[in-house]
């Protein structure tokens, strides 16, 4: 990367934020803000922070993820996922940093039957969903440099994601209930940090490039497509040395089944088109990300 600039990482304590640490390792300055150095809910410390710093990338981690919550904290969700990113953007574009953001699947309403394409028009069903779109929507009105990557079911060897939680109710239980029509792209962490850094470095690499070329929302996850039973499967099937053996049945229900306060996309699969012919960026499949998460996890385990 060029000039080894000084990158800041918000949300660096989170599953993303951790593996964007790594990732953007050696690649310049690397200053690293968790949610007590970031207020997300307090504008004008994030404002100074980011102003005290004076970075040439902003990589915003940070989200309200608790997607049931969400109903109950409307206030929260609205203040961390649609208001805080229009904070980032006003000093991004003060400072003529690139701003970075994530947005979510969750954005769309699920009513397609094929990938979602960015140029869609987006229908959220909950207030998470409405937040992260809010935020999306601030951050494009302000403009200046910036990449905003919707991606999908991230989860990753940190944090709180649906993997950990598989992992964590097979010891506890013998039997698992997981909805089986509601479809998407699981994306690890790991690969979602790695492409970001590769398109960074694109960007980077070419600083008189007007940003009206490539600025925009772009979808960024993994390949291929299943369902959350199918996803619990193929993490069992994978987890025999990290469970000892200890498998629960896993048994497929219907959404209607497993109601939740926030209502989900049945499909939410994301097209990464747009992705790969802007910068020549393919994540890869989510069955391979599967097993490398796994492999990350395997070794934590033998080390401990």
């Amino acid at each position: 990367m060029n000039s080894f600039p000084r990158i800041l990482i918000l949300g660096s304590a989170g599953q993303l934020g951790q593996e964007l640490l790594r990732s953007f390792a050696g690649t310049g300055e690397i200053i690293a803000a968790h949610r007590h150095q970031a207020d997300f809910t307090a504008p004008d410390q994030l404002r100074a922070l980011v102003r005290n710093v004076s970075p040439s990338v902003i990589l915003n981690a940070a989200a309200y993820t608790a997607v049931d919550r969400a109903e109950s904290e409307q206030d929260i969700a609205a203040a961390v996922n649609a208001q805080a990113p229009g904070v980032l953007a006003e000093e991004a574009l003060r400072a003529n940093a690139l701003l970075v953001h994530y947005s979510t699947d969750y954005v769309f309403d699920g009513s397609k039957t094929e990938p979602w394409v960015e140029t869609d028009p987006p229908n959220p069903l909950s207030t998470y969903g409405k937040t992260k779109l809010a935020g999306e929507q601030a951050i494009q009105h302000i403009g200046g440099r910036h990449l905003i990557f919707r991606t999908s079911w991230v989860y990753g060897p940190h944090g709180h994601n649906f993997l950990l939680t598989m992992l964590r109710l097979a010891i506890e239980r013998n039997e698992l209930r997981i909805v089986d029509d509601q479809v998407g792209s699981p994306t690890s962490s790991l690969a979602l940090a790695d492409a970001t850094r590769t398109v960074v470095s694109k960007v980077l690499a070419q600083p008189s490039s007007s940003p009206a070329l490539w600025s925009g929302v772009y979808h960024m996850s993994c390949s291929g497509s299943v369902s959350w039973y199918g996803f619990a499967h193929a993490i069992f099937a994978r987890a025999q040395t990290l469970l000892n053996g200890k498998l629960p049945v896993v048994r497929p229900i219907s959404t209607s089944q497993y109601p939740t306060p926030a209502p989900r996309p049945r499909y939410s699969v994301l097209s990464n088109q747009k992705l790969s012919e802007q910068f020549d960026v393919r994540l890869p499949s989510w069955e391979s990300e599967l097993y490398r998460v796994m492999e990350v996890l395997s070794c934590a385990q033998s080390s401990d």
